[in-house]
């Protein structure tokens, strides 16, 4: 049984501590915060993510709190016109054999945690920041704040965008900002008048150079709001409290039913959304990067999440106690870094569809119009199909990013 060390206890690293001890590890996980939580709203599920929640043995536990979906919309948000939408009841279930659900994030990651804290082959140690890693013949070990060295024989950087793992190894240096913020709020269902509810689906209101999304989370108690504006920023917000007015001023461009939407939220926050390059270095010796360690990515192919789920469970594949952990590792990375690169492309490039004004607006809304909903399904089985239990699956098509 070989010791495993994962830096960082969110959903990626408290993910892979589950994979690794059900295939015969022992896994310390070290979070720099001085208690394991995850802050934020909605997270959306697609299958593939629900496929990797299951080996985990978490899937039915999620699913029991989650909303399950029953289409994806798509509405021009200066007319107000329902352009389509891809339905996700019996034709989607049985083609991805999982349904498209919505949850809110600290639910997706107590479950996580409560089954890592029943698994005795999993110590999680939070307010234990690591600053670095080192290693030599068949060791490693990682760095903490406070000069504490802790020894294993592997070291997993699944701690997030601004990873010291990712540091050490890539120096990369800090995330690309995109320009473009996103505002959030979450609202109680019981103040949202009947007509604006969608209560099964994920409804998007595509504006100039804007757009902005909303569903349901908590089992449908609060209807999660995120506009996001291209407002050319520089530099990186994550948080930041604004007032109500402010959120709303960034979107004169939406019409009446996304701005009766907006005018819901009352506490709003900004972020300022940051990705990378995707990059073949995920490994060194015995390192391995995960998540948005490994490749952190915009979020609108809904996939942020769902990714670090499947990498989890590759990893637990190829790290096979007793053979090579350095062989494991690369067979990893060699898995994982095609797909997530393509998921990183197809976030970046999302926004050619949800942005153009005038008559580009207008030819988008015709190019989506003309789509069945075997096309849409099709489009998008590259990304939400994939079984990471079995064969990996590579791209065939540019999805229509979520």
């Amino acid at each position: 049984m070989s010791r495993v060390i994962i830096a960082g206890g969110g959903i990626g690293g408290l993910a892979t501590a589950l994979a690794l001890a059900r295939t015969g590890h022992q896994v310390t996980v070290l979070e720099k915060a001085a208690r394991f939580a995850e802050i934020g709203a909605g997270i959306q599920l697609a299958p593939n993510g629900l496929h990797a929640l299951d080996q985990l043995g978490v899937g039915a536990t999620v699913r029991a709190g989650a909303v399950r979906m029953d289409e994806l919309r798509f509405m021009d948000g200066v007319t107000g016109e329902h352009v389509t939408s891809l339905e996700l009841t019996e034709a989607y279930r049985r083609r991805f054999g999982r349904p498209y659900v919505v949850v809110h994030r600290a639910e997706l990651h107590t479950a996580l945690l409560d089954a890592c804290r029943d698994t005795a082959a999993i110590e999680l140690r939070s307010d234990a920041p690591v600053l670095g890693y080192g290693q030599e013949d068949l060791s490693v070990w990682v760095t903490l704040a406070d000069g504490e060295r802790v020894d294993g024989e592997v070291v997993i950087g699944a701690d997030g965008l601004h990873s010291a793992i990712r540091q050490q190894m890539v120096g990369d240096g800090d995330p690309i900002v995109s320009g473009i913020t996103v505002y959030r709020a979450v609202v109680e269902m019981d103040r949202v008048p009947a007509d604006l509810r969608y209560d099964r689906s994920v409804v998007w209101w595509a504006g100039p150079g804007c757009h902005f999304v909303h569903y349901p989370i908590a089992g449908g108690r609060y209807l999660n709001l995120a506009a996001s504006s291209v407002d050319g920023s520089t530099t990186a917000v994550a948080g930041r409290p604004v007032s109500r007015e402010r959120a709303r001023a960034e979107f004169p461009a939406l019409g009446g039913t996304a701005q009766r939407l907006l005018a819901l939220g009352e506490e709003w926050k900004t972020w300022t959304l940051v990705d990378r390059e995707p990059v073949d270095t995920w490994t060194e010796g015995r390192v391995a990067l995960l998540g948005d360690a490994a490749h952190p990515m915009l979020h609108y192919a809904a996939q942020g999440a769902c990714q670090a789920l499947e990498d989890a469970v590759v990893l637990a594949r190829h790290l096979t106690p007793g053979a090579s952990p350095e062989a494991g590792l690369r067979g990893y990375a060699a898995e994982r870094a095609g797909r997530t690169a393509a998921v990183q492309r197809a976030a970046r490039n999302s926004v050619v569809l949800w942005h153009p004004a005038g008559a580009a607006a207008r030819r988008r809304n015709e190019r989506l119009r003309g789509l069945s909903q075997q096309d849409l399904r099709e489009h998008l089985a590259w990304m939400h199909g994939t079984r990471v239990a079995g064969a990996p699956v590579r791209p065939t098509v540019q999805g229509v990013a979520a």
